[in-house]
């Protein structure tokens, strides 16, 4: 059986964030910051991912032209440069083939315009053709999403080409009807919150309220749909113990290491198993 392409997009202001491919303290000393896509790599390299995935691209839609995400990039830039930070081992390779060589910048220029704007939603629709352009090109199999600080809208309705091929990792459980659900961009803060026995009700006044202490969060895999982090679940893990003297980056980290790559690795698995009993039953 030939090997699925596999095309990766993500948001490079979000690996910054969380200081991907640096060392970062860690209780009383420090840790390497593995971003997702280093890990992915290592799999696709090490295990037997390997034989069912190929990665095609590696694409990112950071805006060079917005002052907001240069800001936000300025330890890194938008390519590797020798000499400044880069969010993985620059000379890492994937199947044998240079990383760096399969970064595309599909930049969301949208985000340029208020919410209001009149153009923005003709803008936005006009980004996500780009993508769609681009995916059909390379004959994407499956996209994977991770750390996409954009909504998609087009590609992922019903009918549209690549329903249920675009997947997304995300870094807390999204199922509904468990106690341990955390959705959307403060699911870590929200976890570690929650481990303090306090719920966020306001993000901006950060009003919180009284709830029963939870000291796990993990991570989910799961289809994208119109919503924030609500799309069917392929596969979550919850395995990380979070101590509530955690800051959110120890917690990013162990939750990394021990519950999102983890996700990714085994979801990814789950659906190269479900493409195999759909072709062995053709």
């Amino acid at each position: 059986m030939p090997k699925k392409k596999l095309v990766y997009i993500w948001s490079l202001r979000n690996a910054a964030a969380d200081k991907a491919g640096q060392d970062i303290a860690y209780k009383s000393g420090s840790r390497y910051m593995k971003s997702v896509l280093e890990s992915l790599v290592e799999a696709l390299n090490e295990t037997g991912l390997g034989d069912q995935y190929s990665l095609e691209q590696v694409i990112y839609d950071d805006d060079a032209g917005s002052s907001a995400d240069r800001e936000k990039l300025k330890e890194y830039g938008f390519a590797y440069e020798p000499g400044k930070r880069w969010f993985y081992p620059p000379d890492l390779r994937v199947q044998g083939k240079p990383v760096n060589d399969l970064l595309l910048a599909i930049p969301s220029t949208y985000r340029r315009e208020p919410l209001d704007a009149p153009g923005r939603a003709a803008r936005k629709s006009e980004f996500e053709k780009h993508l769609l352009d681009t995916l059909r090109a390379l004959k994407a199999d499956i996209v994977v999403l991770d750390g996409l600080l954009i909504i998609l809208d087009e590609l992922v309705r019903p009918g549209a080409p690549f329903y249920r091929k675009i997947v997304n990792i995300h870094p807390g459980v999204t199922r509904a009807d468990s106690p341990y659900e955390r959705r959307g961009a403060y699911a870590t803060l929200d976890a570690l919150y929650g481990a303090r026995g306090k719920k966020v009700i306001n993000w901006k006044t950060m009003e919180t309220v009284a709830v029963e202490p939870l000291h796990l969060t993990g991570a989910s895999f799961h289809y994208v749909d119109n919503g924030i982090d609500s799309g069917e679940v392929i596969h979550d893990v919850l395995n990380t113990e979070i101590d509530e003297n955690d800051t959110i980056l120890e917690l990013r980290w162990n939750n990394f290491n021990r519950s999102l790559f983890p996700a990714l690795n085994e979801g990814l698995a789950i659906m190269a198993g479900q493409q195999a009993s759909r072709c062995d039953a053709c």
